[in-house]
């Protein structure tokens, strides 16, 4: 019998499959990668509307699992693919009506600041008590993220996901990076903890030191937030006043809000008169002043007669100060402006925006942009110009603190308001151009963030909605729905003291990252150390 050999050209039948151990290497190769995307997700899901805040904690738990023991190149791809989990649903919003071009461009650069802080938190990885190094590097990523490119973009700090949290006193001793360090202090901690657990399993020892840190990493960020309690309070140290804030809504969400501008104007003068109205019958007591969102008068007051007249219509019938948000042009510069209006001297006194947005009310780098979509310039024709000052009303005595929309995201923003005199703080927003996104939940958050960290009163009148009127505790006690017209009205607290945040403004994000560059400094100190013992 003869026996014929197989073809070379034939598959060969008797060849071995791969094996399946190799399979599985590959696929576990792939969990830390997904498991840093899925914990940028849960810590999105932390954020408001949701009140999950605490998954913010296994959030980082998990993102300490997947960089602790990485090389650079590994935890930058893996820190790159927790700030896609993460940024890419929290700011979904910002292509809600010009497309996925400029989500995804802006979502694509902040997540290279997050990559750099997975390479920060692998580095500090290595430390004893490692938790307090990780999270002084996530806060320090913050601090330049919020300043840079193009004046910065804060959205997403870690303390604006916290307002229904226990940690949130914490915004009362140290602002936003005391409370967004203590939260991933936590988090680390847990994982360290969890870390130390497993390892005395294996080995029957116990490191005493590795184990306080981790344990002091979760107690004492908890003990500081009950702490602070007794810094939070909303009662009154200069009386009280009755404060309204209308919501007129507009004719229709979306870029083109504005383009029946005298309709928007209209608008919250019709709810303003039905507020008067209100009064007069006795339903509603009479306000102290009124509060009107942001882009409320996109007509110029000064240069249109008609729409001063309706605004001054508006004044009289309530009786009252009225705060009005018109775009201006003066001196050939275009302003977004709050305009104090009394019903017997007309406007009094104004604020410029300082903290204008970038591809909103000005266009970094026009002719690039341009280049790439010519619609994208049509939509900022002219730049906004910022103002130099910080804005504080003094209405009848009572001193209103002034951070337009976008401003509410800054912390010097809204600190210099209160450092230069304001009893409570207005937050005139427009947030049609958002539809019915999540934008307007996450600014409301922040808005009691400032509350606590500041202890005054926050209002929030907005175009469309949610307007709200929130406790220096951060509790929101009036509040309205979406893209409907309504008023609010309510006695709140005018308070005096200032709490340790807003007394040492910087210095807290300041000493964290020296923390952070110290963490760094010794992790790369001791890597060189190890690498010249190694070659010797």
């Amino acid at each position: 019998m003869t026996v014929t050999a197989p073809s070379v050209d034939e598959p060969d039948q008797l060849q071995p499959s791969p094996a399946p151990s190799a399979f599985r290497g590959r696929l576990l190769r792939l969990i830390p990668a997904a498991a840093s995307a899925l914990c940028g997700v849960l810590l999105y899901v932390s954020f408001p509307p949701r009140t999950l805040w605490w998954l913010a904690l296994p959030a980082f738990a998990g993102f300490g699992w997947v960089l602790r023991g990485r090389d650079w190149k590994a935890a930058l791809g893996l820190g790159y693919l927790f700030g896609l989990g993460f940024l890419l649903p929290l700011l979904v919003w910002t292509g809600v009506e010009v497309g996925p071009g400029p989500w995804l461009a802006l979502v694509a650069i902040e997540a290279v600041f997050v990559a750099l802080v997975g390479v920060g938190v692998a580095a500090v990885a290595k430390l004893p008590a490692w938790p307090v190094w990780a999270a002084a590097v996530w806060i320090a990523g913050e601090a330049v993220r919020a300043r840079v490119p193009f004046r910065g973009f804060p959205w997403g700090k870690v303390a604006f996901g916290q307002a229904d949290g226990v940690f949130l006193p914490l915004a009362a001793v140290g602002g936003t990076p005391v409370l967004g360090f203590a939260v991933v202090l936590c988090g680390f901690g847990l994982y360290e903890a969890g870390r130390l657990i497993a390892e005395r399993r294996r080995t029957r020892a116990v490191r005493r030191g590795a184990a306080a840190a981790a344990l002091l990493s979760v107690a004492v960020p908890v003990a500081g937030a009950v702490a602070a309690r007794p810094l939070v309070s909303d009662k009154a140290e200069d009386g009280t006043r009755t404060v309204a804030i209308i919501q007129g809504n507009v004719p229709r969400s979306g870029l083109e809000f504005s383009a029946q501008r005298r309709a928007v104007l209209d608008y919250h003068v019709r709810e303003t008169l039905r507020l008067a109205a209100d009064i007069k019958a006795g339903k509603t007591p009479k306000p102290d002043y009124v509060l009107w969102p942001e882009n409320s008068s996109d007509i110029d007051p000064f240069g249109n007669p008609d729409a001063a007249a309706v605004i001054n219509e508006a004044a009289k019938a309530v009786g009252v100060p009225l705060s009005v948000g018109g775009v201006v042009e003066r001196d050939g510069k275009l302003l977004n402006e709050q305009i104090l209006w009394d019903p017997a001297k007309g406007p009094t006194q104004t604020y410029d925006k300082r903290q204008i947005q970038p591809f909103g009310e000005y266009l970094p780098l026009r002719g690039v942009v341009g280049a790439i979509n010519k619609n994208w310039t049509g939509m900022v024709r002219q730049d906004f110009s910022r103002g130099s000052t910080p804005g504080v009303f003094d209405i009848g005595g009572a001193k209103v603190g002034l951070a337009t929309c976008y401003e509410a995201a800054f912390d010097w923003a809204v600190r210099d308001t209160v450092t230069h005199g304001a009893e409570m703080i207005s937050v005139p927003s427009n947030n049609a151009t958002f539809d019915r996104s999540e934008m307007t939940y996450q600014q409301l958050a922040m808005s009691r963030i400032r509350a606590v960290e500041h202890s005054r009163t926050v209002t929030v009148p907005v175009t469309s909605g949610v307007s709200a009127i929130i406790m220096p505790d951060g509790k929101i006690t009036r509040r309205t729905g979406m893209f409907v017209p309504a008023y609010l009205v309510q006695k709140v607290p005018l308070r005096t003291s200032k709490t340790p945040a807003t007394e040492l403004g910087i210095l807290p994000e300041i000493a964290l990252a020296l923390v952070a560059a110290g963490g760094l400094g010794w992790a790369i100190g001791s890597g060189l150390r190890r690498r010249r013992a190694g070659g010797v």
